[in-house]
């Protein structure tokens, strides 16, 4: 596997983590916007040259990422919610 392709795949990864929490939210307060433009990002994605991406800026997207889903935990938690995986996958 190239490395463009696993950059690709890996930023995939971490927009349709982001969707999956988001249509989450969306059933409990509906905020159909939030979901469109990660949808539109997502499908932006598709025209970038992966050969111009580093590891770096991968690494970026996937801090954010992961910041981003700790404060939805802390929101979650705070708000006495479920969790949105109710398991782990692997």
């Amino acid at each position: 596997m190239t490395t463009k392709h696993t950059y690709r795949i890996r930023v995939e990864s971490c927009l349709l983590t982001i969707m999956d929490v988001q249509r989450k939210i969306d059933r409990e307060y509906g905020d159909p916007g939030f979901l469109d433009q990660f949808e539109e990002l997502r499908k932006n994605l598709e025209g970038v040259d992966m050969g111009l991406v580093s590891e770096g800026d991968i690494l970026m997207v996937e801090k954010a990422t992961n910041a981003l889903l700790r404060e939805f935990e802390v929101l979650y938690r705070r708000c006495g919610r479920e969790q949105v995986y109710q398991d782990i996958k692997s």
